[in-house]
């Protein structure tokens, strides 16, 4: 029986770095498998029509993405980018809310707690909560996800680390998850940045042989029901 997956992302690109092989994994499998973006993602870096002319761009980068691992969008909220500690936890989750109710996930992938960034972290905070339990949930698992330029860049002292518990298999996904992220050219770089085509081919392949496998992505349970 196919399942509702719901991906719940900051930003377009955090998507495929961060469960883009599970996306298609779960996609080959016959799951819906959706995705929900917060932020525009480039709204702090410009202003006016330039600006305008990056949201579409980014908008288009990730329909493409998307359709490589065989996901969807969901929808994209507006609120504001790299600045959502600007905004009420309270907004963020009735922002989210009318979504996660209407797609009734079987399973949500999301940010790690741990992140640098604050966006991500905020989204954390807000699918908990959106997703508390109650009685007849629709929703058995949370997991949160690794970004790279991002995970790993939090200083030890601010937060808790990112320490994986769950690992899914990648090994037939990956060439496609590579291939998503050069969708998101505008926002790949050089290697050896972390966030380079040749990085996460590698990390991908660390994770993977951490657990015995060719290639894997890492997450942390954050919750689930059985």
């Amino acid at each position: 029986m196919s399942k509702n997956i719901l991906v719940v992302a900051a930003h377009a690109d955090d998507e495929i770095l961060g469960c883009g092989g599970t996306m298609a994994k779960h996609a080959d499998a016959g799951d819906d498998v959706a995705v929900i973006f917060l932020t525009n993602g480039v709204g702090s870096r410009g202003a006016g029509e330039e600006d305008s002319q990056n949201v579409e761009l980014r908008d288009c980068s990730a329909q493409k993405a998307l359709g490589i691992v065989g996901a969807r969008s969901l929808t994209r909220l507006e609120l504001p980018d790299n600045a959502m500690d600007s905004v009420s936890r309270l907004e963020i989750i009735q922002a989210l809310e009318p979504y996660i109710k209407s797609f009734q996930p079987e399973t949500i992938y999301t940010h790690h707690g741990g992140d640098l960034n604050i966006d991500h972290r905020r989204v954390l905070e807000a699918v908990l909560t959106a997703c508390r339990p109650q009685p007849g949930s629709f929703l058995s698992q949370i997991y949160s996800f690794e970004v790279a330029s991002s995970t790993a860049w939090q200083g030890s002292s601010l937060s808790s680390a990112f320490s994986p518990n769950h690992y899914i298999d990648i090994s037939q996904q990956l060439d496609r998850k590579l291939t998503a992220l050069e969708a998101y050219s505008e926002e790949m770089r050089d290697f050896p940045h972390a966030r380079s085509i040749k990085a996460l081919e590698v990390q991908a392949k660390f994770r993977g042989a951490q657990v015995g496998l060719e290639a894997a992505e890492a997450f942390v349970l954050e919750r689930s029901i059985g």
